[in-house]
Formats: C-alpha cells, sequence, structure tokens
C-alpha cells in the first residue's frame, strides 16, 4: 500500500474535524505564543545574533520550533491562513538565520556550549533535532509547495553526509528521529544517499556504543541489540518505536526481508505484553520506559503522548508494508484514546504523562497527576499533538495495484488517483465513532474495475455491508474488499454494529486483575468523579450482570455518547485511620446500589481535577470483599 497525496482527503464533519479545527484556532496560536514564552524562539535569535540574551532550557528546544512548523504546514495545505502563513515565513527567516556557514543549525551547541558538538551522541539530542527540521522541511514541500525550509535542511543534510558515513565518522543517535526523516528526504529529493545514511545510523545501533547512561544500561537507548536480531521493545519507549518506525521505513524503501521479521517481532512483543488497553505505551516512569511483560500499573502508567504517537506511525507503516488490518486497528485505538487524552479540548491545555487511575490529587513530584498544563519544560508531546491532528487524514486511505482501501473512518471526501481515467473521488458520511454505520457514495470513478477494501475494526464481530442495497460477500482478513466497475451513483453501505462491551486483561498483569474496563467502539471508557458525586471512584464496584446502555449526550464535554450501568458503592468507613487490618476480624464491607456513568477516557479532566479510573473492580454483591488485585486510586 502507498500513501495519498496530501491534500486526498478532507476531513468534514464529526470529531476529528472539531479536533483539527481547535487545533488550528486555538493550539497552534497557544504554542507559538508558548515558544516565545518558553525561550524556543529566543534561542534562535541568540544563535543568530539578532538577541544577546542567555540560553534557556534543555538541549532539545529547536525540535518544537520544528514540529510546530510542521502542523502549520500541514493546516495550511488544508486551508489558507494568513496567520499561519506570516507567522510560518518570519519563523523561517529566523531558522535560516541561525544556520551557520558549514549548514549546521542547533541554537544550543551554537550559543550554549559552542565547543561541545557531536560530543553527547546520548544525550545531544543534535541528530533529533536534525531530523524534526527535515519533517517540517518535507512537510512544507508536500503541503504548500514550498521550498525555503527544504533548502535549509538539505544544507544541513549536507553537512551530515560529510560528517557521518561509511569511511567518515561512526555514529548512532541516542534519540531516533533521524533515520525516518532522512527517509522521507529521499522519498522527496529522490536522492538515494539520504536512505544509505539512514541505513548507516541503524546498521551501527546495538553495540553499546551509546554507553550504559543514567540506567546502567544500554537497552535505555535500544542499543543493547543489533535492530535485525531485536526481539522485544526495551527502553525509553518514545525512543523505541521511533526506531521501529525509521527501521519501518528503511525496509520499505529496501525491502530488506531481516528488518520485516525483526519488526514483526518487536510489534508481537508490545501488543501481548507490554500495550496499555489505550493504546498508550510505557509502564515505568524510571527513564520513561517499557518494564517486564505484564507490567502495566494503572495510577502509575506512564503512557507519554509522544509514545502513542510514535506507535501511531510505526504501525501505519506497518499497515503499509503488509496490508494487515491488525495494524490499522491499533492505530486507530491509539488515536482515539491515548493521542486524544493527551490534550484538552480548548486545545491549550497538556498531558505529557496519561495514566489509567488517578486519585484526583496534584502531582509535585512528577510530570503525572490530574491536571493539564498548559506547557512543559520539556515540552515535547503539545506541538507533536499540533502535527498529529493536522495530519489525521493521512491515515485514512491508501491505494494499491488494484485499488483504494479506506483504514479510518470520519466525514470526508477522498480523492485518488489510482488510474487509468478519471480520480476516484468517495464521500463518506458516518457519525463515527459514535455510531458504527458508514455511507460511501461515489462520485467519480476510473473508467476500469477497481477494488474498493473497507477495514473491519477487530472489536465489531458482526459487520455486514451493501452495494447499492444489495449484500456483499462478508470480510475476509479484517477487510470488506468490492472489485467493480465503479460508476457515479454508486454506494457501499457498512453497518459496524456498536454495543457497550466489558474487556477483562491478562490475569498477568497484576493491577488489572479482579477489574473489568468499558468499551464501545474504538473508545476505551472511564469513570471519573464529575459524574459520580455521591461516592469515590475509589470505592466503585460494577456489577457485570447488569446490562449496559449508551445515550448521546449532546452538553457534556462538546457531545459524547456515554455508557450507563450499574453497580455498588462501598463503605470504607470503618478502615478510617487504618492501613491493614487481620482478616475476618470485622464485618464485610457495607455495599449500597448506585449507577455508573461512564465517559470516552479521552475527555476526562475536562471538567477540573477529579479522581478517574479506566479498569473497575468486579462487584460480587452482598458481603463480597474486594478483589485483592484492585489498584484503586
Amino acid at each position: 500500500m502507498t500513501t495519498l497525496d496530501a491534500q486526498a482527503v478532507t476531513i468534514e464533519n464529526g470529531l476529528w474535524a472539531r479536533r483539527q479545527a481547535v487545533n488550528r484556532d486555538a493550539a497552534l496560536p497557544h504554542g507559538f505564543r508558548m515558544l516565545e514564552t518558553a525561550g524556543n524562539l529566543e534561542n534562535l535569535r541568540i544563535a543568530a545574533g539578532r538577541s544577546s540574551a542567555r540560553y534557556r532550557g534543555p538541549v532539545f528546544m529547536d525540535s518544537d520550533v520544528y514540529k510546530w512548523l510542521e502542523a502549520a504546514a500541514w493546516e495550511m495545505g488544508r486551508a489558507p491562513s494568513e496567520w499561519l502563513r506570516s507567522t510560518s515565513e518570519a519563523t523561517i527567516d529566523l531558522v535560516a538565520a541561525a544556520q551557520g556557514v558549514d549548514g549546521y543549525i542547533n541554537s544550543y551547541y551554537t550559543v550554549a556550549e559552542p565547543g561541545k558538538r557531536w560530543t553527547d551522541f546520548a544525550h545531544g539530542h543534535e541528530l533529533y533535532c536534525a531530523g524534526h527540521l527535515i519533517q517540517a522541511a518535507v512537510a512544507f514541500r508536500r503541503a504548500t509547495g514550498d521550498d525555503r525550509l527544504l533548502t535549509i535542511a538539505q544544507r544541513f543534510a549536507d553537512y551530515l553526509h560529510a560528517l557521518f558515513g561509511p569511511g567518515r565518522r561512526v555514529a548512532t543517535p541516542g534519540h531516533p528521529e533521524i533515520e525516518m526523516a532522512l527517509v522521507e528526504l529521499y522519498r522527496e529529493t529522490g536522492e538515494r544517499r539520504h536512505l544509505d545514511l539512514a541505513s548507516f545510523f541503524l546498521e551501527h545501533r546495538g553495540r553499546g556504543w551509546l554507553g550504559p547512561g543514567r540506567y546502567n544500561s544500554s537497552a535505555s537507548f535500544q542499543d543493547r541489540v543489533p535492530m535485525r536480531d531485536a526481539t522485544t521493545v526495551e527502553g525509553h519507549a518514545v525512543r523505541a518505536l521511533y526506531l521501529t518506525t525509521g527501521a519501518t521505513d528503511v525496509y520499505l524503501e529496501t525491502g530488506e526481508a531481516a528488518l520485516l521479521t525483526a519488526l514483526n517481532r518487536q510489534w508481537h512483543d508490545l501488543v501481548t505484553g507490554k500495550l496499555y488497553l489505550t493504546g498508550g505505551v510505557g509502564g515505568r516512569h524510571l527513564s520513561e520506559a517499557f518494564g517486564q511483560p505484564y507490567e502495566l500499573p494503572n495510577d502509575l502508567a506512564y503512557c507519554e503522548t509522544c509514545g502513542a504517537i510514535a506507535s501511531v506511525m510505526w504501525s501505519w507503516r506497518m499497515l503499509l508494508a503488509t496490508g494487515e488490518s491488525r495494524f490499522g486497528d491499533l492505530v486507530e485505538r491509539t488515536l482515539y484514546n491515548a493521542v486524544l487524552s493527551g490534550a484538552s479540548l480548548g486545545g491549550d491545555r497538556y498531558f505529557y504523562v496519561n495514566p489509567l487511575a488517578s486519585n484526583g490529587e496534584p502531582e509535585h513530584l512528577s510530570r503525572g497527576g490530574c491536571i493539564r498544563k498548559e506547557w512543559h519544560l520539556v515540552a515535547c508531546c503539545p506541538p507533536n499533538v499540533m502535527r498529529q491532528l493536522a495530519t489525521f487524514g493521512h491515515y485514512v486511505a491508501t491505494r494499491d495495484a488494484v485499488g483504494l482501501q479506506i483504514h479510518q473512518y470520519a466525514p470526508a471526501r477522498i480523492v485518488a488517483d489510482l488510474g487509468p481515467g478519471p480520480a476516484m473521488t468517495l464521500r463518506m458520511e458516518t457519525a463515527y465513532p459514535w455510531e458504527g454505520r458508514v455511507r460511501i457514495a461515489v462520485e467519480q470513478a476510473p473508467t476500469t474495475s477497481r477494488t474498493l477494501s473497507l477495514r473491519v475494526p477487530g472489536w465489531c464481530t458482526a459487520a455486514t455491508a451493501r452495494v447499492n442495497g444489495k449484500p456483499t460477500a462478508p470480510p475476509s482478513k479484517g477487510y470488506l474488499r468490492i472489485e467493480r466497475a465503479w460508476q457515479h451513483g454508486d454506494v457501499v453501505e457498512l453497518d459496524l454494529p456498536m454495543e457497550p462491551r466489558l474487556t477483562e486483561a491478562h490475569p498477568g498483569i497484576e493491577s488489572t486483575r479482579g477489574c473489568v474496563a468499558i468499551e464501545r467502539g474504538p473508545l476505551v471508557y472511564c469513570l471519573e468523579q464529575a459524574d459520580h458525586p455521591d461516592a469515590s471512584i475509589a470505592d466503585l464496584e460494577i456489577d457485570t450482570e447488569a446490562p449496559l446502555e449508551s445515550s448521546w449526550v449532546s452538553g457534556r464535554l462538546e457531545g459524547v455518547t456515554v455508557v450507563r450501568g450499574s453497580g455498588w458503592a462501598v463503605d470504607t468507613a470503618p478502615w478510617k485511620d487504618r492501613l491493614y487490618r487481620p482478616v475476618g476480624r470485622a464485618a464485610p464491607a457495607a455495599r449500597r446500589r448506585t449507577a455508573l456513568t461512564a465517559i470516552p477516557y479521552y475527555a476526562w479532566a475536562n471538567r477540573g481535577p477529579g479522581a478517574m479510573r479506566v479498569w473497575i473492580p468486579r462487584g460480587a454483591g452482598g458481603g463480597a470483599s474486594r478483589p485483592s488485585g484492585d489498584s484503586a486510586p
């Protein structure tokens, strides 16, 4: 499968159109103000000789500017904006002024430590920043046709080629990013040397070259095992998945079977033992890392927003490589839950960490907690969310030699050149993810027979479809495939029955033992304190025998489908001032029946601070005790 042109898909309505509008009108202006406030832009002015201030922030401050520019480019590709145009042009001029005569650009090593270029590959982030610059430059070319940033990026790439590669300096980055960027630069320019340099950086990984780092193991940098020998995802979660993303890009261009074999092993390791129900990744705050299999704590989940975005990027490329629907399923799960949760509904507050349970108290010792912040000292996540939201349309559809594939559902217009003859033009109408009915009308079609393939999500067990009112053959291997000579006026109707369901976790996950979660369609749900004023979230249990009912509530959280059930509130008053007590010396905890209301997980913490939980203890009624494996906050 190959991607469509940048402007091929237009999101026209629904949840994603609203999120993109907020991203454009609120998040991007807010983000630019924060880049000014935090010092990112001032650092570039110092490097350009336009300011005599002191450098502020960590070594990777430039990367946030580049991610913001990438998001702005994609937004301008969707629709013109005078403010985005003028602001982007001024920022690109600043980046150009900060670039050295040799092509190098990095405000930290130009201003704060000018004599220490390329002395700290483990933590210096020079190649990481270069990668984000290249990706922003490619985005401007593809979305707007503007080459100015690409000229800057190519000069930097020329500098990198003069420094690194066979017969020159050996290196590999502590934080992967440059690999996927160089592959994109190769795709855009056709210059094979960019692909070769990406492969070079991959070749030298897994030999302990980066050292043990702060955590006494090269595994933190994915430098313990060569890429082609890897069997697990390990270490810093974002670095790990940026690496696999770049490696998949290299596979897509070279077809090297050993790379795909290793990547399949690592993806299997992720989804069978190290993935949160939301699609979030990273169970350890220490090193922001993957833990052991089934080490998935709820209140201490790290689930960095950037990790979710990295997972989407990787699974998308695995989908392109294999055409297997399981990768599209994980893209969907992660986008709707682990990515959307990272930004507030208003677009100006952000989570760095996305736990699956919270006691509602402020967190003073980490990046976690129940209150989104307007920015972070390490602000990788906010502009990363901005570019992810701006590019949602890129994940909707692909093409191959036989036709068009639709992977994500949203009200949209799709225009794809499948040749020969006119482009395939479709209009998709749906209330997804709130309803499972999808209607696709053909507005224009090629002159020859083509196959239209529609992904049937893994959560759906009874999909049906009709073409012009007549039933079609059942789906196969995750896709409904319809081959015909399409004509204007043809209509495909896909029905994905969407009922609330209870999900249980592998018994090896200690934090979820004895608990269930509520899901509906692609959405994971949670209980939030705001909907349960008469009981503490920590004291609620669910009656798994009671029916679950869903209903649309237009006035809540910008409009959501809520799921209602029944359970018990446990009286924990006898435990006052007691942390432990002997078994059997007290009467079973008293219970009272109570209604439960679940909202989509992505929307929590938008009504002020409060407790939340995804996994809910099973209640047994009567005098049964709380399940021993519960990890209530």
